[in-house]
């Protein structure tokens, strides 16, 4: 009888092994910008925790905000600062508990305490940067860069040879800086300046209007210089030296990409566990080589930019602090319905 309990047991403890070695550990949604995280990244996060990790890009942060709107649910987002300032103010996504999160000292000053989310109580950082004037050395003087600033893309030497980043917020900044403006300004008479500021580079300058084509048009010679986010042009430039970042004194928009749980998430111990390993030195180091983009990762950021590092030289990997001149983008609605109109206006004249 003790010999048929004690097989009976051993049953037993062999079930139980066996249905907890087949238990779903736990999935996660992830709703990010498109090419914004190394598949490696996310398959070794797999491997470590068990959880399934379901990713969905999307195009703009309003793309981002009508889906959320619409009631769909992710776990983490990964939105811009101004849209994650709206977030925070339409109650959309939760306040963080800290003490789940164990990398938050790694995480490079500069990148903290911005003025979306002071004190970091909705979202850790993921990527930063900034935004210049990608070209090429052997198509444009770089002292015209240098000097004339955002201005070089209205300087008819390089009439044909521009591309124009389609990018309403971005496009507005860049005039806006170049008259001395912020980049956040409501002002009618300002926002009818750096209209006329982007006519006349549409009328003189033949540029053409794109978005991701610019990468692949100035790394092949297609055109000479153009508006881009640092992290294309860090790409760029590692597969061709002759291509140069300017990140024009008179100001641009830095920005930093942050995580945050959305308000109805259905697997919040997979976000803390996906946010504290993607800001770890080794997932933060593979996928800051796979995108491009700056890392938040203090160590990573060092070791990248350190003689013999990926990105050792590279003045688009490595954006300049954030001076007086650069700013933050706000959510302004208003602002964003009349930016919105007048680019319309801006491109129907070229």
């Amino acid at each position: 009888m003790k010999k048929l309990l004690s097989l009976l047991m051993v049953l037993l403890l062999l079930a139980a092994c066996g249905s907890k070695g087949g238990e779903e550990k736990g999935e996660l949604y992830v709703f990010l910008p498109g090419e914004y995280i190394s598949d490696d990244v996310i398959n070794d996060f797999e491997d470590e925790t068990g959880i399934k990790v379901y990713i969905t890009t999307f195009d703009s942060n309003e793309m981002m905000y009508t889906k959320l709107l619409g009631g769909t649910v992710y776990d983490i987002i990964i939105p811009s600062d101004y849209m994650i300032e709206r977030l925070i103010s339409e109650g959309m996504v939760q306040k963080l508990d800290k003490s789940r999160l164990s990398n938050l000292d790694s995480i490079y000053d500069q990148v903290l305490h911005m003025d979306f989310d002071p004190n970091n109580d909705y979202s850790v950082p993921y990527f930063w940067g900034n935004v210049g004037i990608c070209y090429d050395k052997t198509l444009v003087d770089p002292a015209d860069v240098e000097s004339q600033g955002w201005n070089v893309l209205r300087n008819t030497k390089y009439k044909g040879m521009i591309y124009m980043y389609d990018s309403i917020r971005d496009a507005f900044m860049m005039a806006e800086k170049s008259l001395g403006y912020s980049m956040n300004t409501d002002d009618e008479e300002e926002l009818q300046k750096a209209y006329e500021w982007l006519v006349d580079i549409a009328v003189n300058m033949d540029p053409a209007y794109v978005t991701d084509e610019a990468i692949d048009g100035l790394a092949n010679g297609e055109k000479a210089m153009g508006m881009m986010y640092s992290g294309d042009a860090a790409l760029i430039y590692t597969d061709n030296e002759d291509i140069a970042f300017w990140a024009p004194t008179e100001g641009t928009n830095y920005f930093v990409d942050a995580m945050v749980i959305h308000k109805d998430a259905k697997n919040v111990d997979a976000a803390y566990k996906f946010m504290d390993y993607i800001t770890g030195y080794d997932a933060a180091y593979e996928n800051s080589v796979f995108v491009g983009y700056s890392s938040v990762n203090k160590d990573v950021l060092a070791d990248l930019t350190a003689a013999g590092g990926d990105f050792e030289g590279n003045d688009a990997y490595i954006p300049r602090d954030k001076n007086a001149n650069d700013e933050v983008f706000h959510s302004n609605e208003a602002v964003l319905k009349t930016i919105s109109e007048l680019w319309v206006n801006v491109k129907n004249t070229h």
